[in-house]
């Protein structure tokens, strides 16, 4: 079978024919594959002539015979040659569709510009850096006379959502993968508002990257452009003094976070974040915390870290972690889940929001939010607070544009979260902020060792009050998009055509949500009041006992994760029992619904 491929080696076209000799039917197009290879550099053309002449026809197909979509966290994939990865022409691509989509929408487009930033990844063999990506993206917007507000050096994340807002740029553009295997790298899009895309924005874009494959020119690959073009600005000292100004904002008891014995240690697990949260220590009074040496620098090969993925909980401790604390030497460290450490901040964020406002009233123009996959730890406050509570669709851009749409009613969210690790303190920012949640777990330790208290006993004070919500999240591994299709499409047809599970474990379902389909059988239309969401799977089984489980894809990683809890009301305490029950339910979900070993699912190993 014959490809007919087009490759770009020092931003000149050429076009050269390989010839794909095949013993067996492997399924390939019966048509020429006419497309842009992405072999902008000798490394990446180097590797898929090696893949050609090896027969690697699989590994062609993935990389050559698909494109990237938006996911929860944007378009994500491994560094590479390949339609399917991040490299210097998907990139230059999807900015060539950005910019399409954005004239297409705004008026001011030329004038109000695009944040560009980048985080430090990278990957030697095939030459891909976030900073590279990072220059292609603001060379492809000056080509056309776009200003490109481009951070010079390495920022967190939230630096570019917060810029966007306080420019007034149109979009922003983030090159990361957040904590994604050393391997991935991302483009992250934000809309004008400060917050991710959503649909119809991300589907749009997309189409307009369809539409403007072949690079524009020469200058599109050009990354000294960002040095020569006065179109481009740095903007990073502006918005960290800006940032670091509005983060005071977030703290209530300087004095005694600058009197406080307690002594904090801390790591960005080779990534980006230590000097910027540093930064926000001082403005909370606190000394800086103390470095772990092995892991304060950016690193791209994230060397102590089996996985940067917060998600892994307690063997993660020899890299990324999200808090922790000693505890008396027997017991070692507890470590304290997103959901748990959720519960303390929406707690604090509570209890100093009261300190300023005396009137019981005044409670109902306040909301906080969570995924809907997250502890309903929020919602039992306000059910008993007196103050509102939504949960959105997994991902931190849901979050970030509800929170937009209720700051145009007057409302405003004191504290948002999703259990796996991402927090947000305030509004300022419309993304996860780590820097920032730093700095307030810090004063909140502070002012609870006053009172005599840790976090740990903090955390069973608001169980007691407020009911237990113990919890349980993990995952299975599946390389096989058709098995994943497979596992969902029995689960909706579980006991005959259109039919889902009746009880997990022994224990009755009461109700199931399905926001792939649009079916939730709690509403009286059998209509789900959350967004139907066809990109991914999702069913949440909500049980008699109490215990509300949920089965999704991810949208970043192979996996499909489990989350189920125990919503325990306030005086039902043996903690032992919930946790047993939610144990056999957990395990009853896996295996009755997922069927590892007959599908062949890696389990997590911990």
């Amino acid at each position: 079978m014959e490809f007919l491929l087009f490759t770009n080696k020092d931003a000149f076209l050429t076009r050269f024919r390989v010839n794909i000799w095949c013993e067996h039917s492997l399924n390939l197009p019966v048509s020429l594959l006419y497309q842009w290879l992405p072999c902008s550099r000798p490394s990446t053309e180097t590797l898929v002539e090696s893949l050609v002449g090896a027969g690697r026809v699989d590994d062609l197909r993935r990389r050559l015979c698909s494109r990237m979509s938006f996911g929860t966290a944007g378009l994500r994939a491994p560094m590479g040659a390949g339609f399917s990865r991040i490299n210097d022409l998907t990139v230059i691509q999807s900015t060539q569709g950005l910019y399409s989509y954005l004239c297409r929408y705004f008026a001011d487009f030329s004038s109000r510009g695009v944040v560009v930033g980048f985080d430090t990844r990278g990957q030697e063999e095939s030459g891909c850096s976030s900073h590279r990506l990072a220059k292609l993206t603001a060379a492809v917007l000056l080509s056309r006379d776009v200003p490109v507000h481009l951070f010079s050096s390495f920022i967190p994340t939230p630096y570019v959502p917060y810029a966007v807002k306080k420019l007034g740029a149109a979009a922003g553009v983030m090159i990361t993968a957040s904590h994604n295997p050393k391997e991935d790298n991302g483009y992250k899009v934000y809309w004008c508002n400060g917050a991710q895309i959503t649909s119809p924005h991300d589907k749009e874009i997309l189409r307009c990257i369809e539409e403007q494959l072949e690079p524009w020119s020469a200058s599109c690959w050009d990354v000294g452009l960002v040095d020569r073009c006065s179109l481009r600005t740095d903007p990073l000292t502006q918005i960290n003094s800006c940032y670091m100004d509005e983060l005071a904002s977030l703290c209530f008891h300087r004095d005694l976070n600058s009197s406080s014995p307690l002594k904090f240690v801390h790591s960005s697990f080779h990534g980006v974040g230590h000097a910027f949260v540093q930064q926000a220590f001082r403005v909370f009074g606190f000394p800086p915390p103390i470095a772990v040496p092995e892991q304060k620098d950016p690193d791209p090969n994230f060397s102590s870290v089996r996985c940067p993925n917060p998600e892994e909980g307690e063997s993660v401790l020899v890299g990324r972690v999200p808090v922790s604390r000693k505890t008396p030497a027997s017991c070692g460290w507890k470590v304290f889940t997103g959901n748990e450490l959720a519960a303390l901040l929406g707690w604090w964020m509570f209890f100093t929001w009261k300190e300023n406002h005396s009137e019981p009233a005044d409670a109902r123009s306040i909301y906080m939010l969570a995924t809907t996959v997250s502890s309903k730890i929020l919602q039992a406050f306000a059910r008993i607070e007196g103050f509102h509570f939504e949960e959105t669709l997994p991902g931190f851009k849901w979050v970030g544009n509800r929170i937009h749409e209720l700051s145009q009613t007057g409302s405003r969210v004191i504290f948002s979260f999703e259990e796996s690790i991402g927090f947000l303190c305030g509004d300022t920012v419309l993304d996860k902020d780590g820097v920032s949640s730093a700095a307030v777990v810090a004063e909140m330790a502070a002012y609870l060792h006053n009172k005599h208290l840790s976090l740990s006993q903090q955390l069973h004070n608001i169980y007691q009050t407020y009911g237990y919500h113990v919890s349980k999240t993990s995952y299975v591994v599946c390389n096989d998009p058709p098995t994943i299709q497979r596992i969902f499409s029995r689960i909706r047809n579980f006991d005959g055509s259109g039919s889902y599970p009746k009880t997990c474990g022994g224990v009755q379902i009461v109700h199931v949500r399905d926001v792939t389909t649009g079916y939730d059988s709690s509403q009286p239309d059998l209509r789900s009041v959350l967004p139907v969401s066809r990109s991914s799977h999702m069913i949440t089984f909500t049980l008699q006992n109490g215990i509300v489980a949920t089965l999704r894809t991810s949208g970043t990683e192979p996996k499909i994760k489990y989350y189920t809890e125990f919503c325990a009301v306030p005086g039902q305490s043996e903690v032992s029992t919930l946790e047993e029950e939610l144990r056999k339910v957990t395990a009853a979900l896996v295996d009755e619904f997922l069927e590892p070993e007959k599908n062949n699912l890696i389990r997590r190993l911990v």
